[in-house]
This record gives structure tokens, C-alpha cells and sequence, in this order.
């Protein structure tokens, strides 16, 4: 239900009807554009408004002005859901909403309760949101944080809106960075047994403190015996006891963060079945790859990328964009998704249009393939930019920023701005306990309401929803913008499915702490005539239901007791 949707169709319709009506009358041609309907910045002049006029004025070859006023002559609005329709400026045509309306957002919200909000236009496609995908020969950076949670909000706004959504982790285990890391872990353990001058660590190594913790642990476990054997030996060794470590401590800081993921994909799977091989096959079959000084090329420049890209090397082994093309293909052609979603830093655009290319060349519609690039993080302390944590000295880790700011805190900070957009991230401010803070300020407006029933509930008032008009009880302004907010949420999640931004999500709910708080300020509860008292009660339920829901979306908590 999407009754923000459902108004602007019936204005739409019914402003419509009376341009047709003009047309019968003679009084306007028959020329004109279907009506566009939109929402008002200033709710001064109305609560929803239309610029056919403006629309049809060259069409007609009349002003705005006198379209709209003949329009509004044959504006039927009985048993809709407007009232009072009116000219206003050059031809905007204004409308207000009718109690019928205000009584169908305080039912919907009631009678839907955790599924309010819920939408079909996804009407079940199947969509896989890949997202973080760090490699797991460390741990997980400040990027990763926002990548985590742009990821899985993106794709509870996605389920929201009616799509069947997977949460998918790329796990590089294959490929150069676990080669590496074999080397620098085997440096690090013949280090530790052998002192730091007897081996030399490698110059593009794993520089942190956290392979030389592997490489203790391994020499507990294993002590001294793998010094002896062949290096390859060793470092299969030292990848194989390695690299789970790392993957379990990777679920262990994303479960701290909230985030589960359906699927952990492998890399080394699509090698150990033959997957990639297939899949280059495929692409030469089709005509699309040529052998130049011993290497493999696919033609990329043929589907508008700026040169070709090698595909198997010369020594035999394959790049990284043949691994990409096959694991792509494998989400498509093996899998059945619909479309997939990639959330990437922004210093890989340019590997969109690579993969899109790989797609089309397997014959697949490019733009089932979609991407949302991510800007970088910067955190600050008391205005300051923050480097290093307060606890290891290194670089702050997602397990760092973790143990100083809470889930909640850092969920909603990440998810603040427009993917595109840097973000700064104030770890200070994360931690306040006060209206500055938005993640607290929206808690405490649940809080606040839970509290609040639960007062009157013992002064034997309660919210019994039995009014059959309670909008004809809900006259004060400040009632109406809370009910007008609620009636959002519906919106919010259709634009923001549609525009791959969550971050609208934050927004909505601050408006609707914000406007919860006025009301509360203002309106008095306590004391109220009966009736009035319940529909109040009623409309406080509602939006801490509503507050509740877009709080799930983030995957943040919604606390009754602050």
C-alpha cells in the first residue's frame, strides 16, 4: 500500500477527467499532455498540486492561468480523496486532502503493523546485492564499514519494495593477494622461530601486526616442523591455517555490525570446477577473444570499452577479469538471478564497464548489471581526522571502530549520505546521548512513545483504535504532518528501490522523529476528552510502529526504554 502513489494517480485521474470535460464543453482543445502531480515544498499553498497548466499552455496556445482555471470549473473531487481544489500563482492547481485520506494512513498503519511500509514493485524478481567482498588476507578497513552497510540496507530496502533479495561476500581465497600472503606469513613464522633478521619480509607484503599473531599461533600449533620442508609446502601450510582464521574473524566483526550474509561465494570454486576455462570458451566460441604474443584478448573495445583486456596470460594463468567474467556469468546463467547489484569504491568505475562488457559478450542485457560506487570515508574527533586507533595504534579497523562507537551509531552514520558522496564521520558525535545526535534522537522518539503508552495504559486509557473517523479527531496541524509523514514510508522505500539510496531512509525517519517531538511539544495527551484521547494514543502507536519499521530497514534497534 503506497497511498502517497495511490493520491497523485487519483488527482492525476481526476484532473483529467475535468480537462475532458472541458474538451466536451468546446472551452479547451483536445491537445494536452496527461497530468503530472507532485508534492508541494511549501504545504502553504497545498498538500499535493498539479502543473498541467503549464503542461498544456503551448499545446493549447492558452496562459496557464486560464486552463487551470477552466479545469478547476469541472474538478470533481466528491469521494475522493481531496477537497478545497484552487489556482494558485500562474496556474498551479492545488488541492487539500480530505479526513477519508487521513483515516486511510492511521488504518493502513494499524492493520499492516510490521508490514507497513511493504510494497510489490520488485513483484518477486530475484536480485543479488554483492557487497564488501574484502580480501581475506586482513581485516576489514573504515571502507568496508560504509560498503557493509550501504550493502545489506540497499538490500533490506530492496526486500521492502518486493524484490527476492540474496546478500552475497566474495571471498578472494584464489588468486596474486593469497599468494602473498602465503609468502608473508611464512616469513613472519620463520621469523618468529628464527628471530627477524634471519629472513627478509617480502616488499609488497602483509606489513600488519596480525600476521605476526598467525604466525605465533601457527608455530603453537605446529612448532618448528614445517621449517624443514619445501617453501611451497610450508606456505600451503601456512595459507591453509591462515586463511580460515581470518575468514572466521571476517563473519565474527560482521555479525558485531549486524550484517548477515546468505551466500559466501568462493573464487577458488569457479577454478577447482573448471568454471573459469568454461567460461573463456564460451567467449571465444562467440567469437569474441584473439591469441596475441602467446596471450589470451577479449575484445572489449567491440562493446564500448576504451582498449581490450587480456584474459589468460601468457604463462598460462588467468587475469582477474576472466575470474570477474566468470563469476559474473555464474550469478546470471547459473544462478538465475534477475539483476545484481555490485557496491564498489569509487576508484573502480572503471571496472563497470569491463564487467558489462563480459556480460553483453556472454549475451546478456548490460543493464541487468548495475553498480553503486562508493566514495571514502573520512572520520574525525573534535574536528580533528582520525588515523589511528586509540587501542592498537594502527589503522583503524571495522573491529576498532566497533569497540568505540556502537552498532547502532556507526549503521546509521555510514548510511547518511548519498553513496557518492564523501562521507565524514564524526566519532564524537556517534557517541553523544542527546538530540544532536539523529541515531538517538530517532531511538528516543520510540522510547518516548513506548513510555508514554504504557503510562496512560495504567491510568486505564487505551489506544482501541474503535473511532470510525478518528481523522475527524486529529485536527491539529501538527496531527496531520505526523499523519502525512507516515503515509510516506511507503514512498521513501519505492524511490529509494528504485534510485539505489538507503541513505533516503535516515532521512525519512529523522523528519519523523522531528515531527513526533513538535507534536509532542505541543499537543497535550494527558487530560484530553476520551475520544480524542484515543485517536491521539492511536496516532502515537502508529508512528512508533512506523519508527520501528524504518529502523529494521537500517538495521538498527528500536529501544522502548532509554
Amino acid at each position: 500500500m503506497n497511498l502517497i502513489q495511490e493520491a497523485k494517480e487519483q488527482l492525476a485521474s481526476l484532473v483529467h477527467a475535468a480537462y475532458q470535460a472541458c474538451v466536451s464543453a468546446g472551452t479547451l482543445a483536445d491537445a494536452a499532455p496527461y497530468p503530472v502531480v507532485e508534492i508541494p515544498k511549501d504545504r502553504s499553498f497545498g498538500d499535493f498540486s498539479t502543473t498541467f497548466a503549464m503542461q498544456a499552455a503551448r499545446a493549447l496556445k492558452l496562459s496557464p492561468k486560464a486552463i487551470a482555471d477552466a479545469v478547476v470549473t469541472h474538478l470533481q473531487l466528491d469521494n475522493s480523496f481531496f477537497t478545497n481544489a484552487s489556482v494558485v500563482g500562474a496556474g498551479f492547481i492545488n488541492v487539500r486532502l480530505a479526513d477519508v485520506w487521513y483515516d486511510r494512513v492511521l488504518a493502513a498503519v494499524m492493520a499492516l503493523n510490521t508490514n507497513y511500509g511493504r510494497i510489490n514493485v520488485g513483484n518477486g524478481q530475484k536480485v543479488m546485492v554483492e557487497f564488501v567482498s574484502a580480501n581475506p588476507t586482513g581485516p576489514m578497513t573504515i571502507g568496508n564499514a560504509r560498503g557493509g552497510v550501504l550493502g545489506d540496507t540497499l538490500a533490506a530496502v530492496l526486500d521492502m519494495a518486493g524484490y527476492t533479495v540474496s546478500r552475497e561476500f566474495y571471498l578472494n581465497d584464489a588468486g596474486n593477494q593469497v599468494e602473498v600472503f602465503g609468502q608473508s606469513l611464512e616469513a613472519r613464522y620463520m621469523q618468529h622461530l628464527q628471530g627477524e633478521e634471519a629472513v627478509i619480509f617480502p616488499e609488497d607484503g602483509y606489513h600488519g601486526e596480525y600476521m605476526k599473531t598467525l604466525a605465533a599461533d601457527f608455530a603453537a600449533q605446529e612448532g618448528d616442523k614445517f621449517l624443514s620442508v619445501p617453501s611451497e609446502q610450508r606456505r600451503e601450510a601456512l595459507i591453509a591455517f591462515g586463511l580460515p582464521r581470518n575468514i572466521a574473524q571476517m563473519k565474527t566483526d560482521l555479525s558485531r555490525y549486524a550484517i548477515t550474509f546468505d551466500t559466501w561465494f568462493a573464487e577458488s570454486t569457479l577454478h577447482q570446477s573448471g568454471y573459469v576455462q568454461e567460461t573463456i570458451d564460451l567467449l571465444t566460441e562467440r567469437g569474441h577473444t584473439y591469441e596475441l604474443d602467446g596471450a589470451l584478448w577479449f575484445k572489449a573495445s567491440a562493446f564500448g570499452c576504451e582498449k581490450d583486456d587480456v584474459l589468460r596470460k601468457s604463462n598460462g594463468f588467468y587475469t582477474y577479469y576472466a575470474v570477474d567474467i566468470a563469476y559474473h556469468r555464474n550469478k546470471f546463467f547459473t544462478r538465475g538471478f534477475d539483476t545484481c547489484i555490485d557496491i564498489l569504491g569509487a576508484d573502480h568505475h572503471g571496472h563497470t564497464l569491463r564487467f558489462k562488457a563480459g556480460m553483453a559478450a556472454l549475451g546478456l542485457a548490460p543493464d541487468k548489471l548495475r553498480f553503486v560506487l562508493m566514495q571514502l570515508v573520512r572520520l574525525l574527533r573534535d574536528g580533528d581526522v582520525v588515523k589511528m586507533s586509540k587501542r592498537t595504534g594502527k589503522s583503524i579497523t571495522l573491529s576498532d571502530l566497533l569497540d568505540e562507537i556502537p552498532c547502532d551509531a556507526a549503521r546509521f552514520f555510514f548510511n547518511m549520505r548519498q553513496p557518492d558522496s564523501h562521507l565524514d564521520f564524526d566519532m564524537g558525535l556517534a557517541l553523544r546521548e542527546d538530540s544532536e545526535n539523529p541515531v538517538y534522537y530517532i531511538q528516543y522518539a520510540h522510547a518516548r512513545i513506548t513510555t508514554m503508552l504504557t503510562l496512560l495504559a495504567g491510568e486505564n486509557a487505551s489506544a482501541t483504535g474503535d473511532a470510525q473517523r478518528p481523522a475527524a479527531l486529529l485536527t491539529h496541524e501538527l496531527e496531520r504532518a505526523l499523519l502525512r509523514q507516515l503515509a510516506l514510508l511507503p514512498e521513501e522505500i519505492r524511490l529509494a528501490a528504485r534510485d539505489y539510496e538507503p541513505s533516503r531512509i535516515n532521512a525519512y525517519l529523522l523528519e519523523l522523529a522531528n515531527a513526533f517531538h513538535r507534536f509532542y511539544n505541543a499537543v497535550r495527551l494527558k487530560g484530553a476528552e476520551p475520544d480524542v484521547l484515543r485517536a491521539r494514543m492511536d496516532l502515537c502507536a502508529a508512528v512508533k510502529t512506523v519508527l520501528k519499521n524504518g529502523l529494521t530497514v537500517l538495521g538498527i534497534t528500536a529501544p522502548d526504554a532509554m
